[in-house]
């Protein structure tokens, strides 16, 4: 017993002296890993950037944010904080974007190819030596395979039927005319397509990418880089998918093609409001034209993921107004895509359509159930997996295409 009692104060001391060591380990670890990383320079003369920490929506911090970048002659003496990613800059050289008129030629002659079969089957329906009832239904049945909707399906067969009558004979040539007339009418070429774009207030414009999971949002922020740095642009990215495995890594690989830097955090499941914060205020302080914040994909039908996707819009605007939410959606889902957009847009004000893989067989008519259902329009299309295969849509290219 006197020898257990002697010992006692050495054991105490090595259990105290073991968890001053392990405490130190964990908060050094936790402090490297912690960090804000900028993936591409802009240009000499930008400042430096020390971005402060975001608070939340009742003013505490948020959990999992990235931190403040530290002074140039710290980040020398740091290995693993630099502003530069070497190992993406390095692997990726940088390109030149193609211009958006040359996309919008490529654009058209790859949905001439693909969607050839709802304009040719309407224009043979049409132009038919008879037309009875049972041709009115394949028409209509046509148009609902091609995704336009019940609504306006039975709309535009109903004011075919009227002119049909009216006309004395049904060349290929007037069938064609009236047929691209009427499609252009549903298309609705009245929208404003453009995309806000511009600083103003002496702040960059601010562009929400949201979705669901699997639709390419990640690919699509980076082709619209693309685009805006194809239009002399000054763009920055943030990467607030912070729940996807390399979704920050992807985003900056595609930001630094084009030599546009990313603001990412390296902490797995980091905050996403936090992330989309410090982008914008580094934007802010960079004076970049353009912030493009991607977030992750989420079911329209989860309630706290949808919840969440507000708070991100709601701490972005502590800095600047939101621009545009753009809704990316994948245009082979067809009418499931409605419901999409409809939950989207109660939770965070959706302002334009970016619809990928119309390059589907007949699915065009999708751009017409969106629209007339949601009265947003489809701003952008992508036809292709190219970097350069997304372009502003054109609603009388687009039914040109289809009637080709």
């Amino acid at each position: 017993m006197t020898d257990l009692s002697a010992m006692l104060p050495v054991i105490l001391i090595v259990v105290l002296v073991t968890l001053v060591i392990a405490g130190s380990v964990i908060g050094l670890v936790r402090g490297r890993r912690k960090k804000i990383e900028y993936t591409g320079p802009r240009d000499a003369n930008d400042p430096v950037i020390t971005p402060t920490q975001p608070s939340a929506l009742d003013g505490e911090p948020a959990p999992g944010a990235v931190d403040t970048l530290p002074a140039p002659a710290e980040r020398a003496e740091a290995p693993g904080r630099d502003v530069l990613d070497e190992s993406v800059t390095e692997a990726v050289p940088v390109e030149t974007p193609a211009p958006v008129e040359g996309r919008l030629t490529r654009l058209r002659e790859r949905l001439v190819k693909s969607n050839s079969i709802l304009g040719k089957g309407l224009l043979a329906l049409l132009a038919s030596d008879r037309i009875d009832e049972s041709v009115w239904d394949e028409v209509e049945e046509t148009l609902l395979l091609a995704d336009i909707g019940t609504e306006p399906s039975l709309a535009l067969v109903d004011t075919l039927r009227d002119r049909v009558k009216v006309m004395g004979t049904r060349s290929p040539e007037e069938v064609r005319a009236m047929l691209r007339e009427e499609l252009v009418k549903l298309v609705d070429p009245a929208l404003d397509r453009s995309l806000a774009v511009d600083r103003k207030s002496g702040k960059p414009a601010v562009v929400l990418v949201v979705g669901v999971n699997g639709v390419g949002k990640t690919t699509t922020v980076g082709k619209l880089a693309r685009v805006l740095v194809a239009e002399d642009k000054d763009v920055l990215l943030g990467a607030a998918d912070t729940f996807r495995a390399a979704a920050a890594q992807q985003l900056a690989t595609w930001g630094a093609r084009v030599g546009v830097p990313t603001v990412k955090s390296d902490v797995d499941g980091a905050d996403p409001a936090s992330v989309a914060f410090e982008a914008v205020q580094a934007g802010i302080e960079q004076e970049a034209d353009v912030v493009m914040v991607d977030t992750a994909g989420r079911l329209q039908n989860k309630v706290g993921l949808m919840d969440e996707l507000g708070k991100v819009k709601r701490v972005i605007e502590k800095l600047a107004e939101v621009d545009e939410v753009l809704l990316v959606l994948d245009a082979t889902t067809g009418q499931n895509g409605l419901t999409q957009a409809k939950v989207f847009s109660e939770v965070v004000d959706i302002t334009g359509i970016v619809l990928t893989k119309l390059d589907g067989t007949a699915k065009g008519g999708i751009v017409v159930a969106i629209q007339k259902q949601l009265g947003v329009p489809v701003k952008l299309v992508g036809l292709g997996e190219g970097p350069d295969d997304l372009a502003p849509f054109d609603p009388e290219a687009f039914v040109d295409a289809i009637l080709a």
